[in-house]
């Protein structure tokens, strides 16, 4: 009977130190402070799929100057509170590995053109605060912007900052929800929403997403790793 592979530990530290880096060194670049949000916005706009795919309502999206966001919507009770708050934080995981499998394939230009549609169909749809509509009206100009000019070099330079930002904060996003789980559960957001309809402790769902971000941190770094910054 064949063995199941194991995740060696060194594995593990290697994605430990390269996210250290990229946190440190995103951090470095001026103004990178700004695309904080992209993750924000994925975020709360997987809430609002979720939400609509279980034939749930919108009311409006809210993105903060301090990188937090809420959505406001209303659907039926039961069982779909749960894949609903689920949707935030798996689906701003997901799509940092999307955005690294994007890149893999040269396809940064799509992506890029890709995330501007969906920064101006939420600005259209469901983007209603102050912050959030400038937010979003201004990078979707810088990134159609950068499209048009079409300078294969700053292309990719912009493309790999926002992925690396996204892959950053996917994680530290997921961290301090479980540390606000441990301080105090009732304020941790989606994993408060979900031991509320769960009742399964705020903590184990911020541990849950905490591991889930540094799976697909750990997959995105391996997708990356086969083509590099070429």
């Amino acid at each position: 009977m064949a063995k199941k592979e194991e995740i060696p530990i060194k594995s593990w530290i290697r994605v430990a130190i390269f996210l250290a880096i990229s946190a440190f060194l995103t951090r470095l670049i001026p103004f990178s402070d700004y695309f904080r949000n992209v993750d924000t916005l994925i975020h709360e706009l997987s809430h609002a799929i979720a939400t609509l795919a279980l034939s749930g309502h919108v009311m409006f999206v809210h993105l903060y100057s301090d990188h937090s966001g809420v959505t406001y919507m209303s659907y039926a009770g039961g069982w779909r509170s749960v894949p609903i708050s689920l949707a935030g934080y798996v689906g701003s995981a997901l799509f940092t590995v999307l955005l690294f499998y994007l890149h893999s394939i040269k396809k940064e230009k799509a992506g890029l053109i890709g995330i501007a549609s969906l920064t101006v169909l939420s600005l259209v749809i469901f983007v209603r605060n102050g912050y959030g509509v400038g937010w979003c009206a201004g990078f979707a100009i810088l990134t159609i912007l950068i499209c048009v000019l079409n300078k294969p070099g700053i292309i990719k330079g912009y493309y790999l900052l926002i992925a690396f930002i996204c892959l950053v904060e996917s994680v530290i996003s997921s961290l301090i929800i479980l540390s606000a789980a441990f301080q105090d559960p009732n304020a941790a957001g989606d994993a408060a929403s979900l031991a509320a309809d769960t009742y399964i402790p705020a903590f184990v769902w911020g541990l849950l997403f905490t591991l889930f971000s540094l799976i697909c941190t750990r997959w995105s770094i391996k997708i990356f790793y086969k083509r590099g910054f070429d």
